[in-house]
């Protein structure tokens, strides 16, 4: 439970998706305009990121790498089904975020309008894919190693604390970008220039955590 607690703490300030990794960035400078979307948009997310890393999680673990279908015989024991990882982690991804769109469309058609075309994008947003591969990644790592992901417990943590970095640099840039309406901001970087300023900005003060040891 520490070091899940310990990976979760880890995904949200130290490997944050968007600030360490700048992963999502095209639905994350789209979205950020009010804070209320940006909510919406932080929740699915995460959402997706819950259910996605943990059942590609147990593909990769009982079904793709090495080995790992020997508990159907010995004639799959050496059996390497990795190449397949790509197309099946998108696969249940896409389904995920079909999942989320239906839903978010029948419970909050304001919100579903509001998103408009990136919602659906969340199946080809690059934090989520990234987040699949990193957990793959960490996967294979030696258990001594924090980043380590050696059980589902610390696979959930991962996913959650993911989101909540990613929702917490979204909503963050949005009250920002609110702020900045009211703000005398000179006509060359009004719009996506004060804003690339801001998430540059953002960023190196969440360099801050990296020297932490968690």
């Amino acid at each position: 439970m520490e070091n899940a607690l310990s990976i979760f703490v880890r995904s949200i300030f130290v490997d944050n998706m968007i600030f360490a990794y700048f992963l999502g960035m095209c639905s994350y400078l789209a979205v950020s305009k009010n804070v209320k979307t940006s909510i919406g948009l932080g929740i699915a997310v995460t959402f997706v990121l819950l259910i996605t890393l943990p059942v590609n999680y147990l593909l990769e673990v009982h079904v793709l790498r090495a080995g790992a279908l020997s508990w159907l015989g010995e004639n799959f024991a050496n059996l390497d089904l990795s190449y397949l990882s790509f197309i099946l982690f998108i696969a249940v991804i896409a389904a995920i975020v079909q999942l989320v769109e239906m839903i978010v469309e029948k419970f909050s058609p304001s919100l579903y309008a509001s998103l408009g075309i990136f919602l659906p994008l969340i199946a080809v947003n690059c934090a989520i894919m990234g987040g699949a591969l990193f957990m793959q990644q960490r996967a294979g790592l030696e258990p001594s190693d924090p980043k380590a992901l050696t059980s589902l417990v610390d696979v959930i943590a991962y996913a959650l604390g993911s989101g909540f970095g990613w929702v917490l640099a979204i909503v963050g840039l949005a009250a920002i970008r609110e702020k900045l309406e009211y703000s005398d901001v000179p006509a060359p970087l009004r719009g996506l220039g004060i804003t690339f300023i801001t998430v540059g900005l953002m960023a190196l003060a969440f360099l801050c955590f990296s020297g932490l040891k968690i």
